[in-house]
């Protein structure tokens, strides 16, 4: 397939899921959904964004580029959420300021391990059924095992229910530390003091981390990381002397040239904060895999009722319809933005054909990333966008903390990995 007729198939991509997307799902919000996600699978996508990648590019690599544009994400969409909040009740909203307790903890330190293992994370996962569906294919299946096993001990166990610290807004909502809460003096509602707050400490992750990539560069370890080099590649190259609309030019700036880490960031926080302002709930993806899995278990016959004594869950979880699930049509939708992306940009195929190839042991790894990976995230509450980002944006501590398991999961997890691929290679 030529990059020409993909590019064509992109742009009637994008037509058919703006005009269709209402009409075949029967309502606007679900129409809306379809939108956000296909916007973060196409941002993710165009941005070379990852969650995932924050800790595994820095140990593999030494390079920290995609931590440091994550930490101005997360401090863009938590200003960005202050004009959703501002004078407003928090508490209507569901904001998830997650507990902070034993679960948060071991969830950060399984689900890094478990991203490091599978190469990605929950959301990543989505973005990967189209770039590597072998990986992201294993990965899911058993991440929606580790979450369904893990439902049962999420809605029971007080070491993942109860908080350790909370505070007035954070008890009405999930239990946690809910940071304007510390600030109420401060005249601005506590949002100055939960601003410049998350501001401090993403400073201190960016100055470790600099510190961090200068000692590898130091000491002759930096590697280049090749999407990286993409988008250097791809700045100061805008002459717009001979511009014209309809040039190739044109639709390679717009539709091909790689986004810079900071665009991908910026673009992500405004979809977030639309979503939040609009929905009054940030980003989740991982509990639908739970109910994924659950529904792929009736295939064998395990009844609906079974499922749902064993989870805890509601029986309708698995036997309502797919589309029904707001957040099942946005994943799907960053599976579908995923797609337009590589084909607008002309890379489909070649992308596609590029990740199917698998080794077993590879495979055995994914399986482990995506259990522990799914179990990670019914201990956390979430995952890394359930515990990490979202709680961030929403100014939960909680997020703060599950970020330094994250990334402690993630190196354990990464040397592991090492190990057991020179043991058994």
């Amino acid at each position: 397939m030529n990059n020409r007729l993909e590019n064509t198939i992109g742009l009637i991509g994008v037509v058919l899921v703006l005009a269709l997307g209402g009409l075949l799902l029967g309502s606007a919000s679900l129409a809306l959904r379809l939108v956000f996600g296909v916007g973060l699978g196409y941002a993710l996508t165009r941005g070379y964004m990852g969650f995932a990648g924050s800790v595994n590019r820095s140990y593999q690599t030494g390079s920290t580029r995609l931590m440091r544009a994550l930490m101005l994400m997360f401090c863009v969409t938590a200003a960005l959420s202050i004009a959703v909040l501002y004078g407003k009740d928090a508490a209507s909203y569901d904001l998830w300021v997650n507990p902070i307790n034993f679960g948060l903890i071991l969830g950060g330190v399984l689900f890094g391990f478990g991203m490091t293992f599978s190469s990605c994370c929950a959301s990543g996962v989505l973005t990967d059924i189209v770039t590597g569906l072998p990986r992201a294919a294993i990965t899911l299946l058993f991440f929606g095992m580790g979450v369904f096993l893990g439902f049962p001990i999420q809605s029971t166990a007080s070491w993942v229910t109860d908080s350790w610290f909370t505070s007035p807004v954070g008890e009405q909502l999930y239990g946690g530390v809910y940071l304007p809460d510390l600030f109420a003096w401060d005249g601005f509602g506590g949002y100055l003091g939960a601003m410049l707050l998350t501001l401090a400490l993403a400073a201190v992750v960016v100055a470790l981390s600099k510190l961090y990539e200068k000692k590898r560069s130091n000491a002759g370890i930096l590697t280049a990381v090749p999407s990286e080099q993409l988008q250097e590649d791809a700045k100061g190259n805008d002459d717009l002397s001979n511009y014209s609309p309809l040039s190739a030019r044109t639709y390679e700036r717009f539709f091909v040239k790689p986004w810079s880490l900071t665009t991908g960031a910026i673009v992500i926080s405004g979809i977030f904060t639309l979503m939040m302002g609009i929905t009054k709930m940030g980003w989740g993806a991982s509990t639908p895999y739970g109910f994924w899995f659950g529904k792929f278990l009736m295939i064998f016959g395990v009844s609906p009722e079974a499922l749902a004594s064993f989870s805890t869950k509601p029986e309708t979880v698995y036997t309502m319809p797919f589309f029904q699930h707001p957040i099942n049509v946005q994943n799907i939708g960053i599976i579908l933005g995923t797609i337009l992306a590589l084909l607008l940009a002309g890379d489909f195929v070649k992308t596609v054909k590029a990740g199917l190839k698998i080794r077993p042991l590879e495979a055995v790894l994914f399986a482990m990333g995506g259990i522990l990976m799914g179990l990670g995230t019914r201990f956390a509450n979430g995952c890394n966008v359930g515990s990490l980002y979202t709680p961030i944006a929403n100014f939960s501590l909680s997020g703060w903390v599950f970020l330094a398991f994250l990334v402690l999961g993630g190196v354990l997890g990464n040397m592991v990995a090492k190990r057991f691929t020179k043991t058994c290679c």
